[in-house]
């Protein structure tokens, strides 16, 4: 597929596919579009009609997109702004099962998503906020309240956009833990970043992205080489590993 965006190509002939169950990481510096390959799995953004260009989605290549947004999980930070309004911790959460952005008077809340949201709540250790209004939450809390309203649906997917941006350390580690859960309880994660540190053991492949093209495609191992991740920044980059996850300098 290629996607263009204000006039400008941002993703040129980029193919690849990721199997349900798999996880899988995108890697590549600022600016390089994946931000953009996010937004156009999640049909934010649509391709550009050429011969042989198709996106599919869960087998399919046409969506309503009331019925696949249940499907997937989206933590971004477009979506971390559109949260910081006075709604409370549990009903954006709840929000996740109508695909909006807080409750409106229009939506009907049984006891059995209150209780689903409550289970959500207490895993990512945020049950505790459920009445506390988002715009008083710290950065990492609000991401918690984000991903829990991508959870709260059981999607068969989650795709997290640069998950620990704006996060201290502290923050940061409590939730690559998370992840780390996420990732074995059976749901297939998309990770897009350009911070190693994020890349969790759980996730295996690793797909390299520049200039709007994957650059390189594999096994993590082989993909976070510094010789590679040299080439994909432009800048020489020296890589360790440290208990099944990655640093580069």
């Amino acid at each position: 597929m290629s996607v263009a965006r204000g006039g400008r190509l941002v993703l040129d002939g980029v193919s690849f596919s990721i199997g349900q169950g798999e996880h899988a990481v995108i890697l590549g510096p600022n600016g390089c579009g994946k931000s953009t390959l996010i937004a156009t799995i999640t049909r934010d953004l649509y391709p550009l009609r050429r011969p042989g260009s198709e996106v599919r989605v869960l087998g399919n290549a046409r969506w309503n997109i009331f019925d696949l947004r249940p499907l997937l999980g989206i933590v971004s930070n477009d979506l971390l702004d559109a949260c910081r309004r006075d709604f409370s911790v549990e009903e954006v959460v709840l929000s996740g099962f109508f695909s909006s952005i807080g409750l409106w008077t229009t939506h009907e809340v049984t006891p059995a998503m209150r209780e689903k949201a409550g289970a959500v709540m207490a895993m990512l250790e945020i049950d505790h906020l459920a009445a506390r209004s988002v715009n008083e939450l710290s950065a990492g809390e609000t991401r918690r309240v984000v991903m829990g309203r991508a959870l709260v649906h059981d999607p068969q997917a989650l795709a997290l956009d640069e998950p620990t941006a704006s996060l201290d350390l502290r923050a940061s580690h409590e939730l690559r833990l998370i992840l780390r859960k996420l990732a074995r309880s059976g749901i297939s994660i998309l990770l897009v970043t350009h911070h190693l540190p994020d890349i969790i053991p759980e996730i295996q492949r690793v797909i390299l992205v520049r200039g709007g093209r994957v650059l390189r495609d594999g096994a993590k191992r082989e993909m976070l080489a510094s010789n590679v991740l040299s080439e994909l920044f432009g800048t020489p980059a020296e890589v360790v590993q440290r208990d099944g996850f990655y640093h580069m300098w």
